[in-house]
Formats: structure tokens, C-alpha cells, sequence
């Protein structure tokens, strides 16, 4: 193996008298100099801008404040356009997420029970003749009076006024309270052409057909014995009328209305 030579302190030592007497030259000197000075004066016009350069004053509170604001006002403003508020649709429909309300079965019921309220008309009456007709009944069965006293108030009310609430011209205050025509018999009013002179009861009671009704089943039951009676004898024995006979022709058709409204 071969050995590394051992460094000649000679040589070296020429070398670097050289070297210094190179960097010792005038020209060499100079520039170095030049340079080292072109270096700091640099260094010294930067840091002279800088301190000659005044920093701009602090901004006042109010301005930052009214700065943040404006920022947020207009954040807020972009988000609502990216986001518009849903609108309804033209056709009624829920928006998704909204439930949807089905009818029941018991209000389908409950419907149709209120149109079915009012009665159709039976045996050639009008619907205002059946309206009262239907007035009397539910009346009666209000006060759990028997069919057959159902049928006499029927046969009665055809005979007296035709079904119809009527008021009296002679009566002029019976023209003020709703009514389906008019009558002429003494002071006689209503749907049993009650009259208010025999105690029945006042005028604006007797032309509310349910008062006159319950008027009307109230003295039907106080009589002994009217369920044995004709249908014209216990009319008669209510109303004590100069025609006794009249309300037999009214109980065909009286049967039906009662059989169509019980």
C-alpha cells in the first residue's frame, strides 16, 4: 500500500506569501474596498427610506367598526342570493318535508251526516214543508213522545197552516220574525196557528217552529187516553177547532213523513 506524501512546509509557506501579496496589491485592495462600500451604502439608503418614510396613522375606532359591518351586510346579502327563501307552488301541493293531512274515515262520516241533515221531501211536500215537518219530529223525540204522537202532530200542523210557519196580518208583530207567508184567523200564529190570546205563548215563541211544537206535545200528553184515540180525536182534543173531522185526511201522508223521519 502506498503512503500519503508528508506535507513540504516550504511550499506552503510560498503559497500563502503569494496569496497576501496579491490581496496586498493596489488593485485588488481597491476593489474590494469599492465594493464593501457600495454594500453598506446600500444597507444605510434602505434603512434611510425607511425611517424618512412616515407609517400611516392607526385608523380610528369607529372607522374599523364601520369597515366590519360593511363586510358582514355584504356577506349577508351574497348568502341570500345563493339561498333564496322557497316560495310556494302554484298548485297548493306541500313542500317536501311538510306532512300531508289525509281526511279520516270518521270525518268522511261526519261530512256527509251534516248534508244529509236536511231531509228530502216525501208525500209532495217542498223542502220548507219537510224543514218544518223535521222541526216537529226531532222535537217529539226530544220529549220521547210515542210514533203515533208524532203522526197526530204531522196530521195537525198539514191542517192548520199546510207545514208552513206562518204569520197573521192581523198580528203585526208577527210579521217581524221569519215566516213563510201569512194567515188571518183572530190572532192565530205559527205552524199549529196557536194563539197567543189562549195563553199558547207569546208571539216571537209561537213563530219559532221547535216552541210551537213542544207547545203542541206538551198538551197532547196531558190528555188521558190519547193513544187510544183516532188521529183526528186527538187532534181535536189539542186544538178544539171548529172542524174536527179535517185532520183525518192528512193521516196517509202524515205516516209516511214520520216513517221518513224516524
Amino acid at each position: 500500500m502506498g503512503q500519503h506524501r508528508a506535507e513540504n512546509p516550504r511550499r506552503s509557506g510560498r503559497a500563502w506569501r503569494r496569496l497576501r501579496s496579491v490581496l496586498g496589491s493596489g488593485p485588488v485592495r481597491f476593489g474590494s474596498v469599492a465594493a464593501l462600500t457600495c454594500c453598506l451604502g446600500t444597507v444605510a439608503f434602505v434603512e434611510s427610506r425607511a425611517a424618512d418614510t412616515p407609517a400611516p396613522p392607526p385608523a380610528a375606532p369607529n372607522v374599523l367598526a364601520e369597515r366590519r359591518a360593511a363586510a358582514e351586510n355584504e356577506a349577508a346579502s351574497r348568502g341570500n342570493e345563493r339561498a333564496p327563501s322557497p316560495t310556494p307552488s302554484a298548485t297548493g301541493s306541500p313542500s317536501p318535508g311538510q306532512p300531508t293531512v289525509r281526511p279520516t274515515a270518521a270525518r268522511t262520516r261526519m261530512t256527509k251526516a251534516k248534508r244529509q241533515t236536511r231531509p228530502s221531501p216525501v208525500a209532495g211536500l217542498t223542502q220548507a214543508q219537510m224543514d218544518n215537518a223535521h222541526a216537529i219530529v226531532q222535537t217529539g223525540v226530544r220529549l220521547k213522545v210515542p210514533r203515533r204522537g208524532l203522526v197526530v202532530a204531522i196530521a195537525t200542523a198539514m191542517q192548520e197552516s199546510n207545514l208552513y210557519n206562518l204569520a197573521n196580518t192581523g198580528v203585526p208583530e208577527s210579521l217581524n220574525y221569519p215566516n213563510q207567508g201569512t194567515g188571518y184567523d183572530h190572532d192565530s200564529v205559527g205552524l199549529f196557528q196557536q194563539r197567543p190570546s189562549s195563553g199558547w205563548g207569546t208571539v216571537a215563541d209561537l213563530m219559532r217552529p221547535a216552541y210551537a211544537a213542544e207547545q203542541f206535545f206538551k198538551a197532547l200528553l196531558a190528555i188521558p187516553g190519547w193513544q187510544e184515540m183516532s188521529v183526528t180525536g186527538a187532534a181535536q182534543a189539542v186544538q178544539v177547532s171548529a172542524f174536527p173531522d179535517a185532520y183525518a185526511q192528512h193521516e196517509t201522508r202524515a205516516t209516511t213523513v214520520v216513517g221518513a223521519l224516524v
